[in-house]
């Protein structure tokens, strides 16, 4: 079932204006704007004043979608309720597989059957052709405009020719955002888009597009690239660059040149991070009374399983737990099959060597997210040490480690129950909740990068 999204006021819906209007239009929105309420009046409305979030989405889906008329929201790249469904749509339209997923497939006849529209609107308007697929109901971060209202702004790279860059604008409130006088607190649209080419060259215009005097993100849902003059453009005046690096394409190549970004001074936030915080604090409560504490000196086996396919989340967790212990990671294997082994080996301060094991675990529905943590096990060779910790899923749970012996090395069992507020649209509206540098990522994701570099060396 789709979740539905929330109720939403529309004070104006998407519409194209040029570049060097992008300010007045917004501006001409709260000074006309008509929401006729239950009784006939016009509730108050005031824009928000909170930050302002800059969207990079790298890839077409949406606009395809909206251009055929499947998708009735501003182009905004998250993969929402009303994303999901008209991806269905399109797929039941085409005689495909009704994923909820877009395939390769699928964005092949998206694009074709989109190049027919704009080929039988080259006699028209096609400005007008363009805005007539928008809507008046919005998709764009539904979990981070209904908590946080602000301004965000899409910036869309398409494919094909380049012909400059097309700005619409467009405000919505949600009905339960409203300040204690009774007005609603809307949010403001801002969508470019173009040619990846097209968007750089407009990129010295954007930082006038920020609210002034408040924070501002950049949710760049890609891999970062320093080399990239956008994304340099606009980490220099960004308060927190986001990432999720659970979408990367070469995961731990891509981590280690997350971590040179950070080394630089870019302030990165990782969503996958945010994930793995409950795994983390149920670590540190097993050793959180004073009998235990002794013991995570006598850790030296480490076992985590994860959903075979990305193990950033589990390279992330061994990265945090090395940092805090001061281990020192002096060798890295992996082994590739049905079951993605890595073996890492530390060195503690006191000279100890502790063996931790990644196991990715292949499943039959990884679900949206991957790389999920499923385990994991931290246990001693020393067999009067009481340090034997299993922390589990709801869904995978141990039961491959219980196979393999690791109940009984184990003395204290605990299960993260967290694991519903996962997608990105959720945590991006706890991540705009803080900026600037995040030290124990970054001093966590240091030990990650050392790890990794390991295996050229």
């Amino acid at each position: 079932m789709i979740a539905q999204a929330p109720t939403i006021y529309s004070l104006q819906a998407p519409k194209d204006v040029s570049l060097n209007d992008i300010q007045a239009e917004l501006n001409n929105i709260w000074q006309s704007y008509g929401i006729a309420g239950a009784d006939g009046t016009l509730p108050a409305a005031t824009r928000a004043a909170t930050f302002t979030l800059v969207v990079y989405e790298p890839e077409e889906t949406q606009y395809l979608l909206a251009t055929l008329g499947f998708y009735k929201g501003p182009i905004d790249g998250i993969l929402g309720p009303q994303t999901i469904g008209a991806v269905r749509d399109a797929q039941k339209a085409f005689g495909l597989a009704r994923t909820g997923k877009a395939t390769q497939e699928m964005i092949t006849r998206l694009r074709e059957e989109a190049a027919k529209v704009h080929h039988g609107a080259a006699g028209g308007n096609e400005s007008e052709s363009a805005s007539n697929n928008y809507a008046a109901t919005p998709n764009i971060a539904d979990e981070i405009a209904s908590r946080n209202p602000c301004r965000i702004i899409a910036l869309l790279p398409i494919a094909g020719e380049d012909k400059g860059v097309q700005a619409q604008v467009s405000a919505y409130c949600p009905i339960q955002k409203q300040s204690s006088g009774g007005a609603l607190v809307c949010c403001e649209y801002i969508t470019l888009s173009g040619t990846a080419a097209a968007l750089e060259r407009i990129g010295g215009m954007l930082p006038a597009l920020l609210i002034g005097g408040l924070p501002k993100f950049l949710w760049w849902k890609a891999t970062p690239d320093k080399g990239n003059a956008l994304f340099k453009r606009l980490s220099a005046i960004c308060n927190n660059v986001i990432v999720d690096s659970c979408n990367f394409n070469d995961a731990e190549t891509d981590l280690v040149n997350l971590q040179s970004l950070a080394e630089s001074g870019v302030p990165i936030a990782d969503l996958n991070w945010r994930r793995i915080s409950a795994w983390q604090e149920l670590t540190a409560q097993a050793f959180d009374p004073p009998q235990r504490r002794a013991a995570l000196t006598e850790i030296d086996r480490v076992a985590i399983d994860y959903e075979k396919g990305n193990p950033n989340q589990a390279l992330l967790y061994l990265g945090w737990l090395g940092s805090r212990l001061n281990w020192r990671p002096v060798s890295y294997k992996k082994e590739n099959g049905d079951y993605v082994i890595s073996r890492i080996t530390f060195v503690a301060p006191d000279q100890r060597q502790i063996e931790a094991e990644l196991a990715g675990v292949p499943l039959g529905d990884v679900g949206d997210i991957s790389g999920d943590l499923i385990a994991l096990r931290l246990s001693s060779t020393n067999p009067q040490a009481d340090c034997g910790t299993m922390i589990c899923s709801e869904t995978g749970g141990c039961m491959r480690m219980e196979t393999q012996g690791g109940a009984q090395s184990s003395g204290l069992f605990q299960h993260v129950t967290s694991l519903s507020e996962q997608k990105a649209e959720s945590l991006m509206s706890e991540q705009v909740q803080r900026w600037g540098q995040e030290v124990l990522f970054e001093e966590s994701l240091a030990i990650t990068a050392k790890i990794l570099k390991l295996a050229n060396s």
